[in-house]
């Protein structure tokens, strides 16, 4: 009876340890499987969020800078006025990218002024620019959209011809420039570079200062008077032109932390001045010294055949204009600048 109960509780024991390994060997599968799934579910995730960032549809960019030139002077033999200079700069871009089209929307916002001792405070710099387009194209694999533009120019505050603070020669929306059209655009999408061609543009010119828009300023018709001086009929505050243009953008880093930007655009009227090309070029070096602190060098072109300077008398008496001239800004300075 012994040996018959020690053999059950042998065999029982050997069948309790199989049982206790096979246990073993299920959980060891379970954890291991566990661990497969979730490691190809993290992997699963990281590569959505990778994707998700590649084909993210709206890019955008901000940038707020200053720059600040200051020169001071204590009984400096040479002799000098103490002078502040400040050019306050900010640039806003949203950019909606997706297979077959996009749509780019820029604000870009200068305005500067100079502090001379003995001298009331002067502007140096002042632009309202906003520019939008929409672009499609047939193939995701070409450079070429189907395009339309629209520009917009202005001014914040009053211009003089200083000393003259009297009578402002231009002010907010006088002028004010918007162009419209449809055209094609060259854009590669690796490079920071574009090519516009719109042969149907609207050009409209707006001159809300009715002193200005009577003595037509900036191309708009003038008033008419009558032999006593006085006005018959007001200037035109608008007008508008239809012709083609050509604009082109294009941005590089030429050398290690220098990089130069370059914009230009080339318009010309179809029904009045065909021939006559308005020119607004502008080029510009950015020497980047940290993640802050910039130095640039730029130079801005432009010639209006519709911004005529200085109006003299003929011998009879006649009022008559110069003409239109190439206007020329230089811009060296050195600043702090924000992106984010």
């Amino acid at each position: 009876m012994k040996k018959l109960l020690l053999c059950v509780m042998l065999l029982n024991a050997v069948w309790l340890t199989a049982q206790n390994k096979k246990l073993r060997t299920n959980r060891q599968y379970v954890v291991t499987s566990s661990l497969d799934v979730k490691v190809d579910t993290t992997l699963v995730v990281q590569t959505f969020k990778r994707i998700e960032r590649e084909q993210s549809k709206w890019r955008k960019y901000n940038r707020l800078g200053i720059n600040l030139n200051e020169v001071a002077f204590v009984n400096w033999n040479a002799g000098g006025n103490n002078s502040v200079s400040a050019l306050a700069n900010a640039s806003f871009r949203r950019r909606y990218v997706a297979r077959t089209f996009f749509w780019n929307n820029e604000l870009l916002i200068r305005y500067g002024i100079n502090a001379q001792e003995g001298q009331e405070i002067r502007k140096t710099d002042d632009a309202l620019i906003f520019n939008s387009t929409f672009g499609h194209r047939k193939s995701q694999f070409s450079n070429w959209y189907f395009s339309s533009k629209l520009n917009f120019l202005s001014q914040f505050s009053n211009g003089y011809n200083y000393p003259n603070r009297d009578v402002p020669k231009s002010r907010f929306m006088a002028p004010g420039y918007l162009f419209l059209g449809a055209g094609t655009e060259y854009a590669p999408r690796k490079e920071d570079f574009s090519l516009y061609i719109s042969p149907i543009t609207l050009k409209s010119t707006f001159v809300l200062d009715q002193r200005l828009a009577n003595n037509g300023a900036f191309g708009v018709d003038k008033a008419i008077y009558d032999s006593e001086g006085n006005i018959i009929k007001e200037g035109k505050n608008h007008v508008g032109e239809l012709g083609i243009l050509i604009s082109s953008t294009w941005q590089k880093e030429i050398y290690k932390n220098m990089h130069f930007s370059n914009r230009v655009s080339l318009y010309t009227d179809y029904l009045n001045s065909f021939g006559n090309v308005d020119v607004d070029w502008e080029m510009n070096l950015n020497l980047v010294v940290n993640s802050y602190v910039r130095a640039n060098i730029g130079a801005h072109i432009k010639y209006d055949d519709d911004v005529k300077f200085k109006e003299g008398l003929d011998p009879l008496g006649n009022t008559y204009r110069y003409g239109s001239r190439i206007q020329l800004k230089q811009v060296l300075g050195v600043g702090v600048t924000y992106a984010f």
